[in-house]
This record gives C-alpha cells, structure tokens and sequence, in this order.
C-alpha cells in the first residue's frame, strides 16, 4: 500500500501518507513500514527542517517492484473484479510502452530530482 500510494499517487509524506489512503493505517505501524521499507532500500528519506516533514522517494530497488505491483494489482481483480476501479491509472494498462514511461518518469522524479540512493 505504501509503495502503491508512492509510486501512483505521488504521496511522500508522512502525513499523505498516513491521511490520503483509504486503507485507515495507524501512525505507530505507518512509521514502522516506513522505517522497514526505508531500511530495506525500496525507499529513502529525504530530512526536512525543524518543522517540515521529510519525504519519502522511491529508490531503484522501489522503482523495480513496479512489475509486481502490477500483477499484484491484476491479482487482486481477479480475486474480487470490484476491485477493478481502484486500480490506479497506469497499472490498468496492458501496454508496457506506457508502463515503461512511467517507470522512466518516477525514476526522474524520484532518484534524479531528488538524489535518491540508487541500487545498494
């Protein structure tokens, strides 16, 4: 969920992170995930000024489970077809030109613009 809201939602905060999703996760295992994702490499976290919030990008290793994220997504509507709707844009697509440009966007917007780590 957290990778999703990331990666097709552009939601890089903490508190997007924690408000804008319909899944209704706490703060205490929000902060962990992060803190798992954040570790294991999928993420990294920009640090913000006292009073800012950091925000939180996608890491190569993040930007190479887009393909499952997909067929997780393809899954999950073939286990429950209403599903289908809240499948964000670009995973709805079978063309994997348009899939590829998101790839390439998200790797502009989160490792280029950002100077996110890159693959450990």
């Amino acid at each position: 969920m957290i990778l999703r809201d990331v990666m097709a939602y552009d939601r890089r905060s903490f508190r997007e992170l924690l408000t804008a999703n319909g899944e209704g996760i706490s703060a205490p295992v929000l902060s962990r995930r992060l803190a798992d994702l954040t570790s294991a490499g999928f993420l990294s976290k920009t640090e913000a000024p006292r009073g800012k919030q950091g925000r939180y990008s996608l890491t190569e290793l993040g930007i190479r489970t887009i393909p499952l994220m997909v067929e997780l997504a393809n899954l999950g509507v073939a286990i429950d077809p209403s599903t289908a709707e809240q499948k964000p844009r670009f995973m709805q697509s079978a063309n994997n030109d348009e899939l590829d440009s998101k790839t390439e966007d998200l790797r502009k917007l989160h490792i280029s613009a950002d100077g996110a780590a890159s693959l450990p």
